[in-house]
């Protein structure tokens, strides 16, 4: 009998900023608007994703005229749906974790305990300089991040909260009502981005979830071994997301041919521009592990290394892929789309279905499952 694993969770990046989820100038049917992200937020749900996760993007950039700003777009997506849980992505430096963790409640009971924070440690210097915000240095701000998120786990889960460390302090912060609490929930859900071997440490001493950017099943493996190493070591487990873009068709030739379309139809000027702000974030940590410290020209026209993960075929092809990411210790897989509401529609009818028959299949021990073609 093969070890028993959680079926795998799906989540969606909300299109909240203009441009879609590709620097490119092919067709996306795609729109930034509440409207549409609303539609989208109730299809998604019925089409078995559990979770959304809202950018957060500040000021115009890099082919992102415009954003939605990500906390108040969450609230507003978990009022119009019933069961998804949505993620707003947020910056130490613009917030004040006390302040943040007091709107994070009031909408974790509005939606029923369904709100969760993304905390992004940063790597768009031009935002923080705009806003006449110091930019610190990587490493430090992963340790900004770190008191960011000990300083919302206490505001939820302590009476007159106490904190002291170099970048925040608590004295005696009371904040009620704390959010919802159940089953394995003791407050709203924390997740993490970030490469580094500063993430990944940060990661296994204070974060619920690790999101990565797009991986191979070799940088995947090497960076759940490292977290749950960090995780192990202070008695915590931490739970694992992968980005990736997911191009299904109904034959490969036609899922290539998109990839291959969205690559040529790239608008360099954004594409170059993007890489030269993100790149000094992952070269500029010791060992060149940071984000998109090896990024090339394609990889960046999915600006989180989407198509390295390789979701890109049949059904079946990357269902089995999936499956097989699961195996590795991938419990979450983060998709963007090209054009979302058709696309998240042919996912959960065409797609899902396989991944579940699969994951059976595999938990009984009866198939072992790679992925196919790709």
């Amino acid at each position: 009998m093969s070890e028993q694993l959680d079926p795998l969770k799906f989540a969606y990046w909300v299109p909240n900023v203009s441009g879609g989820l590709v620097v490119s100038d092919i067709e996306q049917r795609t729109d930034w608007s509440y409207e549409y992200n609303r539609k989208l937020a109730v299809l998604a749900e019925d089409n078995g994703f559990e979770y959304a996760l809202s950018q957060v993007r500040y000021m115009a950039s890099y082919g992102a005229a415009y954003q939605q700003e990500s906390t108040s777009f969450s609230l507003a997506l978990l009022l119009a749906t019933q069961r998804l849980k949505v993620i707003a992505a947020v910056h130490p430096g613009l917030w004040h974790p006390g302040v943040l963790a007091k709107l994070v409640a009031t909408a974790d009971h509005l939606s029923d305990g369904r709100a969760a924070v993304n905390v992004v440690s940063g790597w768009f210097k031009g935002e923080f300089t705009a806003l006449g915000e110091p930019w610190l240095e990587h490493d430090e701000r992963y340790r900004r991040s770190e008191e960011f998120i000990r300083v919302l786990r206490a505001s939820w889960t302590e009476d007159e909260a106490q904190f002291a460390g170099d970048f925040y302090r608590l004295r005696g912060y009371d904040l009620k009502p704390k959010p919802l609490t159940g089953p394995g929930r003791p407050h709203p859900e924390i997740f993490q981005g970030g490469n580094s071997t500063a993430a990944r440490a940060m990661a296994g001493r204070v974060s619920d979830w690790y999101f990565s950017n797009g991986k191979d099943f070799d940088g995947v493996t090497e960076q759940i071994a490292e977290v749950n190493a960090s995780a192990h070591a202070h008695g915590r487990t931490v739970r694992f997301g992968l980005n990736g873009f997911l191009i299904a068709r109904d034959t490969e030739a036609e899922a290539k041919e998109t990839l291959r379309e969205i690559v040529a139809k790239a608008n360099p000027d954004a594409v170059r521009g993007f890489r030269d702000a993100v790149q000094q974030a992952g070269s500029s940590t010791g060992d060149g592990k940071g984000m998109w410290a090896d990024s090339s020209f394609d990889d960046l026209v999915q600006y989180n290394d989407g198509f390295r993960s390789k979701l890109i075929g049949t059904p079946e092809q990357i269902a089995h892929r999936l499956v097989a990411y699961r195996k590795l210790g991938v419990n979450l897989a983060l998709l963007g789309f090209l054009h979302y509401h058709e696309e998240v529609e042919y996912f959960g009818k065409h797609v899902l279905p396989i991944v579940r028959a699969l994951e059976l299949e595999a938990d009984r021990g009866a198939a072992t499952v790679e992925p196919l073609g790709v």
